[in-house]
């Protein structure tokens, strides 16, 4: 039985279910297109031994300091790239891998990211709204809190937040600018959600057993990411550069991007899309994949005892069942 690797700053999520599904055993190129302190990417290399390679791609640099740190030992089987993952085609090409056995993606904020107070992700600790995962890209939070109109903003918490207030905090926003730390804007929301701070305080963690700026500051962050596009765009990208039998895993931990991931999976293993209606087909469109797991794998009791960052964690598996796909470039 696999085990959670020693040694590394935080607790990979679904990590004994991540090496299940991909299987490294059986394959040879593996990519991790997040990986965080490379909690994961080991357990895949040590399971993958002795000629399995992985590429592995991180935008945020302290993580991926960790992540070489980790991986060192593993030596030219470890690629790893400060990139988006969504180069993750262009990359491939560059190292003339024509398919992979597997596939991983841990979506969303890591805890990583979330413990470093500077980075502006938590309510938790006075700090600048940054938000960003890559510290170079060019619009943090605080940009947005103090730029964008009031109907921008109600629609950015409501969208990507599912934020019920959404309108009224906007409009305390407009009204507070210039907001430029954490602390500063999650009692701006306290206050909205209940014009006691305190009472806000109590009434909110009781009923939602979550601070009341969560949703807020989770809208942000996917806003300043891109995350929900960012998911969009690899998924084709990760599907066409799957091998015959290859796996593509996906960790996602809100509603938002597990839906994405569902609804492409049920997509991509039809066989025709055209309406229920429809006597004859006319779409030609055919199923590359298959659902490994038409639930998504919940994290165990136990694991969520001792990490409880990971109960919202939902992980969502495929399996590549033609040679080819979309574009029509042989893959393996």
């Amino acid at each position: 039985m696999t085990r959670h690797p020693d040694g590394i700053p935080h607790r990979p999520v679904l990590y004994n279910e991540i090496i299940l599904a991909l299987q490294p055993a059986r394959g040879i190129r593996f990519v991790d297109c997040t990986l965080g302190a490379g909690g994961h990417a080991r357990g895949i290399l040590e399971n993958s031994a002795p000629e399995g390679l992985l590429l592995g791609f991180e935008v945020d640099p302290v993580a991926f300091g960790l992540a070489q740190q980790q991986l060192a030992a593993f030596g030219a089987r470890a690629i790893l790239l400060r990139e988006s993952y969504l180069t993750l085609s262009a990359q491939l090409k560059k190292l003339g891998w024509a398919s992979v056995d597997g596939i991983l993606l841990d979506l969303g904020l890591s805890s990583i990211q979330l413990d470093t107070p500077d980075k502006g992700f938590s309510f938790t600790s006075d700090a600048p709204l940054d938000m960003r995962f890559d510290p170079y890209a060019p619009e943090t939070a605080a940009d947005l809190v103090n730029t964008l109109s009031e109907q921008e903003l109600a629609e950015i918490l409501y969208r990507y937040g599912e934020e019920a207030k959404s309108r009224q905090i906007a409009r305390a926003i407009v009204r507070s600018r210039p907001i430029t730390r954490t602390v500063e804007l999650a009692e701006l929301v306290v206050g909205v959600i209940n014009r006691d701070r305190d009472a806000a305080m109590r009434t909110g963690l009781q009923r939602d057993r979550i601070h009341p700026a969560t949703r807020t500051f989770q809208a942000l962050r996917i806003a300043v990411n891109q995350e929900l596009q960012a998911v969009k765009g690899v998924l084709p990208q990760a599907l066409n550069a799957l091998g015959l039998g290859g796996r593509l895993a996906v960790i996602s931990f809100h509603s938002l991007e597990d839906r994405i991931v569902k609804q492409y999976f049920r997509q991509e293993s039809r066989n025709c899309l055209c309406p229920a209606r429809q006597p004859i087909c006319t779409c030609g469109h055919q199923a590359s994949i298959k659902e490994i797991t038409r639930r998504p794998i919940r994290p165990t009791a136990e694991e969520i005892q001792s990490n409880p960052r990971a109960r919202s964690a939902r992980l969502r598996v495929a399996e590549k069942i033609i040679e080819h796909w979309r574009d029509g470039t042989p893959l393996g």
